[in-house]
């Protein structure tokens, strides 16, 4: 009886902790929320590979991957609804200083990395004969919906020729890129708006059904654009990025970078950074204007402060002092 007791206590001893075990397992075991962009655009496909990236990377995570858009990311991290996400330079910092759209100072978002340029782009159907962004006037326009960097810059780039969502003939708030590109195939708009890499997909699907053209940006028109943010820059959509483009056209440009809400865990944050800056190939397989990404290049100060754990990392690759 002595010996079964013995084994008895050895048996629930050796149960209670492997439950234990277990739950240490369960207690290591993390979600977090990682906030992409609208279908279409380039942050959807980067989402997924950064969730593969992150998950492998620290054991235990999990990453949920949802639709979002530059200024509604911000918004999404600032209040804890998200702890990732993709954001726009000029965006971002207009949150940083509680500039509109935002309503306040944005405390709870800080920067991970900078990643590739992004290129905002005014699209246009050949037959519409628009050439310039004055040549809107009247026209039936998509945009994205509220809440996207994109539909603000759409805004203000007729704001600083002049314009607005009242001088065209209609205003649709799109919630895809895709979808604002079917209205110009199926003829119901002769304009849509779009801030992404290049060649941007919905573009080229575009391309297939409708000749299309690209709408410049002079200089006028960017230094009226900087006086509303200075952030704003030409960059240049090089001559065949697009079918039948022959030649360069220079437009608007701002930064796509990485955020995460400021009271992550810092080693988590670290494991992230290191993640990226050591598979930055991975990342260029979805964008190859990433192709050329360093962790200087990632660590460059765009006014959003650095997340620690994100610190850390580059000072140890180098890239901070």
């Amino acid at each position: 009886m002595r010996h079964s007791n013995i084994g008895r206590a050895v048996f629930i001893a050796a149960v209670t902790l492997g439950i234990a075990g277990f739950a240490g397992a369960d207690a290591q075991a993390q979600t977090y929320k990682l906030m992409t962009g609208p279908q279409g655009g380039v942050w959807v496909p980067l989402g997924g590979t950064m969730k593969a990236m992150f998950e492998k990377a620290v054991p235990g995570l999990t990453i949920q991957t949802l639709p979002g858009a530059g200024i509604a990311n911000v918004k999404g991290v600032q209040e804890g609804k998200a702890d990732f996400g993709f954001g726009n330079s000029i965006s971002t910092v207009d949150a940083i200083n509680g500039r509109a759209p935002f309503t306040a100072k944005a405390d709870n978002v800080c920067q991970v990395a900078n990643l590739y340029p992004q290129y905002f782009q005014v699209v246009v159907t050949v037959d519409s004969k628009i050439e310039k962004i004055e040549d809107l006037k009247g026209k039936a326009i998509a945009v994205q919906t509220r809440g996207n960097t994109a539909e603000a810059i759409s805004a203000q780039i007729l704001q600083a020729h002049g314009l607005s969502y009242e001088a065209m003939s209609k205003v649709n708030f799109m919630a895809s890129y895709n979808d604002a590109a079917a209205l110009l195939k199926d003829g119901h708009a002769q304009v849509f708006t779009l801030g992404t890499t290049i060649p941007a997909s919905s573009v080229m699907d575009l391309a297939t059904a409708r000749d299309v053209r690209l709408v410049p940006i002079t200089d006028k028109g960017l230094a009226e654009m900087k006086k509303i943010n200075a952030g704003y820059n030409k960059v240049t959509v090089p001559a065949g990025t697009y079918p039948k483009q022959d030649k360069d056209v220079p437009v608007i440009g701002y930064s796509t970078h990485f955020i995460t809400s400021c009271k992550l865990p810092e080693d988590k944050v670290y494991a992230v950074t290191k993640a990226m800056a050591t598979h930055v190939a991975d990342m260029a397989a979805v964008n190859k204007a990433m192709a050329k990404l360093t962790a200087k290049d990632m660590a460059e100060d765009i006014g959003v402060p650095l997340h620690p754990g994100a610190a850390k990392y580059y000072r140890e690759a180098g890239a901070l002092k």
